[in-house]
């Protein structure tokens, strides 16, 4: 007989006889023996002990004491002690009648279940609400938005089973659910093109396979046909236990004569077919005219996962004509297809909305400004509006946005018009603040200045700016865009405003097709009226960054390397018209290149004249289309190459951005029984995260499957957890560092610190053995490390929230397990490396 029931129990400081004395038996259930579904109907629930918000450190009280392996299930009414703060009590809270627990601890609090089953199994835990949760100890993802589409598979051992939630937004909703067979498909949480009347060939589109053994699943292949076209086949990664990925496949369309639905078949098996079909799954996919509402796919170089936008097409009678093209980026919680149906169809322009990757995604910073430029170069391919006829615009989150990529990328654009949006995280969303901060915490403030767009004001005299918002705006005050329009009315003389009067955050006064608030009329004309400047008509170019990796490039130079890391960098460039030389201001910067091929000079293959901060450079020659200006001890010189082995804006940190690059994430097997299960419990929560918050695919291997050469030439970064001695591929990356990670010790440079509870969260880069400059080796790799000295500082990494937008981590960055109850007092050394990757030369911050 199945037997379950809902048990609250205290382990601390109890022997097993009297943590049995203890039970408390809420409900139980006699049903068959097959697994049925269990709902999480009460729960204990603890208010918040600790602090929250947009910050690289948060602190929690029973995250130290999960990090020590120090919590026990608790009873009702149970006190638990926050260090330097009031006690909280364990509560009871029971599920209404749909189902939902809700409670004001859940503002940032827990919720602790038990469950008791008689047999160990595998169920599906399906959950929404929580930031995170913990299932017997072990780290899984979390659905913080409560979109419903979140469900992994789970070990449940015979006896009772602790899952511990973290949840943030109020309210939580939760259940196991028995699992279809051992591999299967779903259609949950898929992304699908539309297919469109009149094209053929391969489209790409992204499913949910869920693997509920034990055992890693090799050589799977994905075949899927559509109605009337040739089966296309796709091999999957490895699929590791008890996981649920989003994989990327193709399928190859014929042409449709006509609107209507295809109906596409997936069907999972083996390469070489031993066991049949495995799973099998249908969509009916919308067939569209290309003049009506509809989505594009494509696949991201990030890693590798298939993502949307949607389109507005021109009225139909101005398919062949409409030569412009406008990106709208939505608000937090739209759809790219709900902002893409908000305009109404131009004759002159196609209109494509991003999606940020989801709908709160990154607020279009992080990898969400990477997805907005992607589906920006996907557009113009298939569309081919020209180029100087591209504009950007957004609402609210999307207004933001609008702000954001207009400053980050400022040649792009012939026009932007920031709608309802808020100036940045300081602002607006709750960014991390220090009052008189010390070394580690200024370090911690400047690595974030990549999100601060008024650090990069003057990037908007590249475009014109148009300001709209609601006089009433009960969202975003109306005070941020006047802070803009303040900033801009000192320097800026193309930008236009418009206050809507008595209007609030959404608003639609006319008839018109479109949303007034989003698809104004004066400000499409504005659009229309400008255009984006080519590189080869720019004579002088102003362009500032605070980080090369995230903004590079503007027309015909780009900086890529800065004297202070992630202090405002600048480059002024000026050619005189007729003349053939370039007169040049630098600020804050080591080492930029000069695009010739792409300037104004009369003769671009010749050389040329540079006057830099005063120093005269004659006769450099172009090498490759490119003369490269690098600040040296003698001053400034032109070489003809970029430098050998070190950082670029593709490779050169911080932290965060290892992910990208199409990275794979890689857990140890060479450590303790406990040190593997804690590396493939964290790689799999931050698959699982990663999933959630961008869409995402990371493909997960073991240390196992790479070879020391291997690990160096795969052409993608590398996501490592653990340390030298628990993760082969640590110790073959880190030969030869400056920065050592292993049981025990953290090494950075001369300088050891001791302790097993060490964390560390570092990027380096993968140089290939036989790269002889930065450039010969392409887009060169990099690779992080997720891990610590011992089992504590590895848990201390569990949910550090480096996938949250707006949160920023320098190179490296090592604190110990006290930075959950001290937060930024425990963190031990934080700082960048040099240009050259050394820790000599770079900016590396102690506590001693």
């Amino acid at each position: 007989m199945f037997l379950f029931s809902w048990v609250f129990y205290a382990l601390a400081g109890k022997t097993s006889s009297t943590m049995l004395a203890h039970l408390l038996l809420l409900f139980s259930v006699t049903g068959p023996v097959q697994p049925a579904e269990i709902d999480i109907t009460e729960v204990l629930a603890l208010d918040p002990v600790g602090s929250g918000g947009r910050v690289p450190i948060l602190t929690n009280a029973l995250t130290a004491m999960l990090v020590k392996g120090e919590f026990s299930a608790p009873l009702e009414g149970d006190v638990f002690e926050v260090p330097g703060g009031q006690p909280r009590t364990w509560t009871k809270v029971t599920a209404n009648v749909e189902g939902v627990l809700a409670s004001r601890a859940f503002r940032g609090g827990f919720a602790f279940a038990s469950v008791t089953v008689d047999t160990d199994q595998v169920m599906m835990l399906s959950a929404a609400g929580q930031s995170y949760v913990y299932v017997n100890g072990e780290p899984r993802g979390g659905d913080p938005y409560s979109f419903g589409f979140v469900r992994y598979p789970v070990q449940l051992k015979k006896g009772a089973n602790s899952l511990l939630f973290g949840v943030g937004r109020g309210s939580l909703r939760a259940k196991l659910e028995p699992t279809q067979s051992e591999l299967f498909l779903e259609s949950r949480d898929a992304t699908l093109p539309d297919v469109i009347v009149g094209e053929s060939g391969d489209l790409s589109a992204a499913t949910m396979v869920t693997n509920s053994t034990g055992k890693v699943w090799s050589d799977l292949i994905l075949t899927a046909i559509i109605d009337g076209g040739e089966p296309a086949s796709t091999p999957i990664g490895d699929l590791h236990p008890f996981t649920s990925q989003k994989v990327p496949f193709l399928f190859s369309t014929p042409e449709f004569r006509t609107a209507g639905k295809a109906r596409l078949t997936l069907k999972l098996g083996t390469r070489d077919e031993r066991h049949g079909v495995i799973a099998t799954l249908g969509f009916d996919l919308d067939v569209k005219n290309l003049h009506d509402l509809h989505k594009r796919t494509y696949v991201s170089e990030v890693d590798g996962s298939v993502q949307y936008y949607a389109v507005r097409p021109p009225l139909e009678a101005n398919l062949l004509t409409a030569d412009a093209l406008i990106l709208t980026v939505h608000g937090a919680g739209v759809e790219a297809t709900g902002q893409a149906a908000a305009y109404g169809a131009k004759p002159w322009a196609w209109i494509v909305a991003a999606t940020n990757r989801r709908p709160y995604g990154f607020d279009w910073e992080d990898w969400g400004r990477i997805d907005a430029m992607e589906a920006l170069a996907d557009a113009k391919r298939r569309y081919e509006p020209r180029e100087d006829r591209i504009y950007l615009t957004g609402h609210s989150m999307g207004g933001h946005g609008a702000w954001f990529l207009g400053a980050t990328y400022p040649d792009q654009w012939g026009a932007i018009g920031p709608c309802a949006g808020w100036i940045n995280f300081w602002s607006y969303g709750g960014a991390v603040r220090y009052e008189d901060p010390d070394p580690i915490e200024a370090m911690l403030l400047r690595v974030s200045n990549p999100s601060d767009t008024t650090k990069l004001l003057r990037n908007y005299l590249q475009h014109g700016v148009y300001v709209l918002h609601g006089a009433s705006d009960e969202t975003v005050p109306v005070a941020q865009p006047r802070q803009m329009r303040a900033y801009l009315s000192e320097f800026h003389r193309d930008v236009d405003w418009h206050e809507e009067p008595n209007a609030g955050h959404w608003y639609d006064n006319t008839p018109e097709p479109g949303a007034d608030c989003v698809d104004y009329g004066p400000m499409m004309e504005f659009f229309d009226r400008r255009r984006r400047r080519l590189s080869h008509e720019v004579r002088r170019v102003e362009f500032h960054t605070t980080c090369p990796q995230v903004s590079a490039t503007s027309h015909w130079v780009t900086i890529a390397q800065q004297e202070v890391p992630f202090n405002p960098s600048s480059v002024v460039a000026v050619n005189p018209i007729g003349l053939q030389r370039i007169e040049i201001e630098a600020t804050n910067v080591v080492y930029f290149a000069l695009d010739i091929a792409k300037s104004p000079l009369p003769q671009t293959s010749a050389p040329f004249d540079v006057l830099i901060n005063g120093t005269e450079l004659k006769g450099a020659e172009p090498v490759g289309g490119k003369v490269w200006l690098h600040k040296a001890a003698g001053g400034w010189r032109a070489i003809g190459q970029p430098l050998a082995m070190s950082k670029t804006p593709t490779s050169g940190g911080p932290f965060k951005l290892a992910f990208n690059n199409r990275f794979v994430l890689v857990y140890g097997t060479a450590g303790t029984p406990e040190e593997n299960a804690w590396s493939y419990a964290k790689a799999r929560y931050d698959a699982e995260t990663w999933h959630y918050r961008g869409n995402g695919y990371a493909e997960m291997f073991p240390d196992t499957a790479f070879t020391a050469s291997g690990a160096f030439r795969r052409a993608t970064n590398m996501i490592v957890y653990g340390n030298e001695d628990t993760n082969k591929i640590a110790k073959y990356l880190l030969e030869g560092s400056p920065v050592h990670v292993r049981r025990g010790s953290v090494t950075v440079g001369d300088r050891t610190l001791e302790g097993d509870d060490l964390s560390v969260l570092m990027v380096r880069p993968k140089i290939m053995p036989d790269a002889s400059s930065a450039e010969a080796s392409g887009t060169r790799t990099q690779f992080a490390i997720v891990g610590g000295t011992g089992l504590a500082g590895m848990r201390s990494t569990d949910t550090m929230p480096y996938f949250v937008s707006g949160v920023h981590y320098p190179d490296l960055f090592v604190y110990d397990s006290r930075i959950h109850t001290i937060g930024s007092k425990a963190v031990r050394v934080a700082g960048v490396f040099g240009n050259d990757w050394s820790v000599e030369k770079g900016d590396i911050v102690w506590r001693d």
